[in-house]
Protein backbone atom coordinates (compact mmCIF):
# COMPACT_ATOMS: atom_id res chain seq x y z
CA UNK A 1 0.00 0.00 0.00
CA UNK A 2 2.77 2.38 0.64
CA UNK A 3 4.59 1.62 -2.18
CA UNK A 4 0.96 2.25 -4.21
CA UNK A 5 0.95 6.06 -2.44
CA UNK A 6 4.49 6.82 -3.24
CA UNK A 7 3.87 6.25 -6.86
CA UNK A 8 0.62 8.37 -6.79
CA UNK A 9 2.35 11.34 -4.98
CA UNK A 10 4.82 11.13 -7.36
CA UNK A 11 2.56 11.60 -10.31
CA UNK A 12 0.64 14.24 -8.33
CA UNK A 13 3.32 15.68 -8.24
CA UNK A 14 3.97 15.43 -11.86
CA UNK A 15 1.36 16.30 -13.13
CA UNK A 16 1.56 19.60 -10.80
CA UNK A 17 4.48 20.16 -12.24
CA UNK A 18 4.00 19.82 -15.53
CA UNK A 19 0.76 22.18 -14.98
CA UNK A 20 3.37 24.99 -14.18
CA UNK A 21 5.57 24.73 -16.78
CA UNK A 22 2.62 25.20 -19.05
CA UNK A 23 1.40 28.07 -16.83
CA UNK A 24 5.45 29.37 -16.98
CA UNK A 25 5.23 29.63 -20.41
CA UNK A 26 2.24 31.26 -21.37
CA UNK A 27 2.50 34.15 -24.06
CA UNK A 28 1.83 37.54 -23.42
CA UNK A 29 3.11 38.85 -26.64
CA UNK A 30 0.15 39.17 -28.86
CA UNK A 31 2.70 39.58 -32.37
CA UNK A 32 4.46 36.58 -31.35
CA UNK A 33 0.87 34.52 -31.01
CA UNK A 34 -0.26 35.75 -33.76
CA UNK A 35 2.81 35.20 -35.86
CA UNK A 36 3.13 31.18 -34.42
CA UNK A 37 -0.49 30.95 -35.33
CA UNK A 38 0.01 31.98 -38.93
CA UNK A 39 2.82 29.28 -39.65
CA UNK A 40 0.86 26.74 -38.48
CA UNK A 41 -2.40 27.70 -40.51
CA UNK A 42 -0.39 28.58 -43.37
CA UNK A 43 3.00 27.38 -43.86
CA UNK A 44 2.88 23.56 -42.10
CA UNK A 45 6.48 21.82 -44.17
CA UNK A 46 7.68 23.38 -47.10
CA UNK A 47 5.06 22.51 -49.42
CA UNK A 48 2.17 21.13 -48.80
CA UNK A 49 -1.22 19.64 -51.58
CA UNK A 50 -4.60 18.88 -50.54
CA UNK A 51 -8.22 17.98 -51.73
CA UNK A 52 -10.67 20.41 -51.19
CA UNK A 53 -14.79 19.55 -51.50
CA UNK A 54 -17.40 22.32 -50.81
CA UNK A 55 -20.71 22.71 -49.73
CA UNK A 56 -22.29 25.95 -50.59
CA UNK A 57 -25.47 26.77 -48.48
CA UNK A 58 -27.54 29.61 -48.97
CA UNK A 59 -30.49 30.95 -46.63
CA UNK A 60 -33.21 28.63 -48.44
CA UNK A 61 -31.33 25.34 -47.84
CA UNK A 62 -30.15 25.36 -51.67
CA UNK A 63 -26.78 23.46 -51.94
CA UNK A 64 -23.83 24.21 -54.79
CA UNK A 65 -21.09 21.89 -54.69
CA UNK A 66 -17.25 22.38 -55.86
CA UNK A 67 -14.11 20.45 -55.48
CA UNK A 68 -10.85 21.44 -56.00
CA UNK A 69 -7.12 20.79 -55.42
CA UNK A 70 -4.70 23.16 -53.48
CA UNK A 71 -1.10 23.28 -54.27
CA UNK A 72 0.61 25.10 -52.14
CA UNK A 73 4.75 26.37 -51.56
CA UNK A 74 6.81 28.58 -49.23
CA UNK A 75 9.39 30.71 -50.87
CA UNK A 76 10.42 31.42 -47.23
CA UNK A 77 9.27 30.70 -43.50
CA UNK A 78 6.40 33.02 -42.97
CA UNK A 79 7.09 34.74 -45.91
CA UNK A 80 6.22 34.82 -50.04
CA UNK A 81 4.49 31.85 -51.05
CA UNK A 82 2.42 30.57 -53.78
CA UNK A 83 -1.01 28.70 -53.86
CA UNK A 84 -2.09 27.21 -57.30
CA UNK A 85 -5.77 26.14 -56.88
CA UNK A 86 -7.57 23.40 -59.33
CA UNK A 87 -10.98 23.09 -59.91
CA UNK A 88 -12.13 19.70 -60.71
CA UNK A 89 -15.90 19.67 -60.34
CA UNK A 90 -18.84 20.36 -60.77
CA UNK A 91 -18.51 20.53 -65.20
CA UNK A 92 -19.48 24.01 -65.20
CA UNK A 93 -16.26 25.03 -63.30
CA UNK A 94 -14.03 22.24 -64.28
CA UNK A 95 -10.31 23.65 -64.81
CA UNK A 96 -10.89 27.23 -63.47
CA UNK A 97 -7.75 27.48 -62.24
CA UNK A 98 -6.80 30.25 -59.34
CA UNK A 99 -3.25 31.42 -58.66
CA UNK A 100 -1.72 33.34 -55.66
CA UNK A 101 1.82 35.19 -55.42
CA UNK A 102 1.56 35.71 -51.30
CA UNK A 103 3.33 38.77 -50.49
CA UNK A 104 3.50 39.72 -46.69
CA UNK A 105 3.69 43.34 -46.03
CA UNK A 106 2.62 44.56 -50.34
CA UNK A 107 -0.09 43.78 -52.20
CA UNK A 108 -0.50 39.52 -53.34
CA UNK A 109 -0.52 39.13 -57.11
CA UNK A 110 -4.26 37.10 -57.67
CA UNK A 111 -5.10 35.50 -61.14
CA UNK A 112 -8.06 33.26 -62.26
CA UNK A 113 -8.39 31.57 -65.17
CA UNK A 114 -11.59 31.20 -67.01
CA UNK A 115 -11.23 28.26 -68.95
CA UNK A 116 -15.15 28.74 -70.88
CA UNK A 117 -13.48 32.19 -72.17
CA UNK A 118 -10.18 30.70 -71.82
CA UNK A 119 -9.83 34.05 -70.21
CA UNK A 120 -6.66 34.83 -67.52
CA UNK A 121 -8.45 37.27 -65.06
CA UNK A 122 -6.08 39.73 -62.38
CA UNK A 123 -7.78 39.83 -59.02
CA UNK A 124 -7.14 43.50 -57.75
CA UNK A 125 -6.40 43.91 -54.19
CA UNK A 126 -9.26 45.46 -53.95
CA UNK A 127 -11.04 42.57 -54.89
CA UNK A 128 -9.28 40.03 -51.84
CA UNK A 129 -12.39 40.23 -49.34
CA UNK A 130 -14.86 39.28 -52.25
CA UNK A 131 -16.52 35.93 -52.48
CA UNK A 132 -14.46 32.83 -54.20
CA UNK A 133 -16.04 31.39 -56.91
CA UNK A 134 -19.29 32.70 -55.22
CA UNK A 135 -18.96 30.83 -51.72
CA UNK A 136 -18.95 32.40 -48.17
CA UNK A 137 -14.79 32.20 -48.87
CA UNK A 138 -12.78 35.34 -49.66
CA UNK A 139 -10.37 35.19 -51.84
CA UNK A 140 -8.12 36.28 -49.11
CA UNK A 141 -9.44 33.50 -46.88
CA UNK A 142 -7.59 31.19 -49.34
CA UNK A 143 -4.41 32.33 -48.73
CA UNK A 144 -4.61 33.96 -45.30
CA UNK A 145 -4.13 37.83 -44.74
CA UNK A 146 -0.87 39.44 -44.14
CA UNK A 147 -0.30 39.53 -40.28
CA UNK A 148 1.43 43.22 -41.00
CA UNK A 149 -1.98 44.64 -42.06
CA UNK A 150 -3.70 44.37 -38.66
CA UNK A 151 -2.54 45.45 -35.38
CA UNK A 152 -2.53 42.50 -32.68
CA UNK A 153 -3.87 42.61 -28.31
CA UNK A 154 -4.32 40.08 -26.46
CA UNK A 155 -8.07 40.20 -24.68
CA UNK A 156 -7.86 37.34 -23.17
CA UNK A 157 -6.14 34.20 -21.80
CA UNK A 158 -8.35 31.05 -20.75
CA UNK A 159 -7.82 27.44 -20.39
CA UNK A 160 -7.94 26.63 -23.59
CA UNK A 161 -7.24 29.97 -25.92
CA UNK A 162 -5.36 32.90 -26.07
CA UNK A 163 -7.93 35.80 -27.49
CA UNK A 164 -6.74 38.38 -29.73
CA UNK A 165 -7.99 41.67 -30.81
CA UNK A 166 -7.09 42.49 -34.27
CA UNK A 167 -7.70 45.68 -36.17
CA UNK A 168 -7.01 46.71 -39.75
CA UNK A 169 -3.92 49.51 -39.68
CA UNK A 170 -6.07 50.82 -42.76
CA UNK A 171 -9.83 50.93 -41.96
CA UNK A 172 -10.49 51.77 -45.50
CA UNK A 173 -8.82 48.37 -46.39
CA UNK A 174 -11.29 45.92 -45.52
CA UNK A 175 -15.64 45.73 -44.53
CA UNK A 176 -14.42 45.12 -41.10
CA UNK A 177 -13.90 47.43 -37.95
CA UNK A 178 -11.96 44.26 -36.24
CA UNK A 179 -12.07 40.42 -35.70
CA UNK A 180 -11.43 38.50 -32.69
CA UNK A 181 -9.12 34.98 -33.15
CA UNK A 182 -9.70 32.28 -30.52
CA UNK A 183 -6.10 30.57 -31.10
CA UNK A 184 -5.46 26.83 -29.59
CA UNK A 185 -2.69 27.70 -26.98
CA UNK A 186 -1.67 24.06 -27.26
CA UNK A 187 -1.46 23.82 -31.04
CA UNK A 188 -1.53 27.60 -32.12
CA UNK A 189 -4.37 26.59 -34.75
CA UNK A 190 -7.01 29.94 -35.02
CA UNK A 191 -10.16 27.61 -34.44
CA UNK A 192 -12.32 30.32 -34.26
CA UNK A 193 -12.61 34.24 -36.00
CA UNK A 194 -15.17 36.67 -35.80
CA UNK A 195 -15.85 39.55 -37.84
CA UNK A 196 -17.64 42.75 -36.75
CA UNK A 197 -18.78 45.40 -38.57
CA UNK A 198 -18.67 49.67 -37.20
CA UNK A 199 -21.13 48.55 -35.21
CA UNK A 200 -19.10 45.62 -33.13
CA UNK A 201 -21.67 43.20 -34.14
CA UNK A 202 -20.86 39.95 -35.07
CA UNK A 203 -21.58 39.72 -39.28
CA UNK A 204 -19.21 36.35 -39.97
CA UNK A 205 -17.34 33.55 -38.51
CA UNK A 206 -14.86 31.25 -39.46
CA UNK A 207 -14.16 28.32 -37.73
CA UNK A 208 -12.42 24.77 -37.46
CA UNK A 209 -15.14 21.99 -37.31
CA UNK A 210 -12.05 19.23 -37.18
CA UNK A 211 -8.12 18.93 -37.25
CA UNK A 212 -5.68 16.71 -37.15
CA UNK A 213 -1.93 15.64 -36.67
CA UNK A 214 -0.83 14.93 -40.10
CA UNK A 215 3.22 14.47 -40.86
CA UNK A 216 4.01 16.15 -37.32
CA UNK A 217 1.72 19.27 -38.41
CA UNK A 218 -1.11 20.53 -37.19
CA UNK A 219 -3.81 20.34 -39.68
CA UNK A 220 -7.70 21.63 -40.47
CA UNK A 221 -9.51 18.95 -42.27
CA UNK A 222 -13.12 20.55 -41.99
CA UNK A 223 -13.84 24.05 -41.62
CA UNK A 224 -16.49 26.34 -42.28
CA UNK A 225 -17.82 30.42 -42.48
CA UNK A 226 -21.33 31.23 -41.69
CA UNK A 227 -22.49 34.46 -42.76
CA UNK A 228 -24.54 36.08 -40.38
CA UNK A 229 -26.18 38.02 -41.79
CA UNK A 230 -27.58 36.40 -45.11
CA UNK A 231 -28.00 32.88 -43.06
CA UNK A 232 -25.74 31.42 -45.75
CA UNK A 233 -22.80 29.07 -45.39
CA UNK A 234 -19.90 27.72 -46.59
CA UNK A 235 -18.24 24.10 -45.16
CA UNK A 236 -14.87 22.63 -46.69
CA UNK A 237 -13.80 19.19 -45.87
CA UNK A 238 -9.83 18.52 -46.92
CA UNK A 239 -8.38 14.75 -47.74
CA UNK A 240 -5.48 13.71 -48.86
CA UNK A 241 -3.33 15.77 -47.07
CA UNK A 242 0.53 15.62 -47.89
CA UNK A 243 3.41 17.94 -47.20
CA UNK A 244 6.81 18.08 -48.03
CA UNK A 245 6.37 16.75 -51.47
CA UNK A 246 9.20 18.60 -53.06
CA UNK A 247 7.17 21.23 -55.85
CA UNK A 248 9.46 23.09 -57.52
CA UNK A 249 8.82 27.21 -58.66
CA UNK A 250 7.36 26.04 -62.08
CA UNK A 251 4.10 24.42 -60.77
CA UNK A 252 3.49 27.95 -59.57
CA UNK A 253 3.58 30.22 -63.03
CA UNK A 254 1.30 31.93 -64.86
CA UNK A 255 1.85 28.90 -67.62
CA UNK A 256 -0.38 26.75 -65.04
CA UNK A 257 -3.28 28.70 -65.44
CA UNK A 258 -4.00 27.36 -68.83
CA UNK A 259 -1.95 24.05 -68.38
CA UNK A 260 -2.20 23.21 -64.59
CA UNK A 261 0.69 20.86 -63.81
CA UNK A 262 -1.28 16.92 -63.61
CA UNK A 263 1.35 15.14 -62.07
CA UNK A 264 1.09 17.36 -58.52
CA UNK A 265 -2.71 16.93 -59.03
CA UNK A 266 -2.73 13.04 -58.68
CA UNK A 267 -3.51 11.56 -55.49
CA UNK A 268 -0.66 10.70 -53.58
CA UNK A 269 -0.81 8.23 -50.73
Amino acid sequence: MSKFIGIKSLLIVMAVSALNTVYATELTDANAIVSKANLVAYYAGNDGRSEARMLITDAQGREQKRQFTILRRDREEGGEQDFLVVFSRPSDVRNTVFLVAKKPGGDDDRWLYLPGLDLVKRISAGDKRTSFVGSHYFYEDVSGRSITEDSHQLLETSDKYYVIENKPLDPNSAEFSRYIAWINKASFLPEKIEYQDENDKVYRRVEVLASEVIQGHETVTKSQVSDLRSGGTTTLAFRFQHYDLGMDQAVFSERSLRKPPREWLQRGE
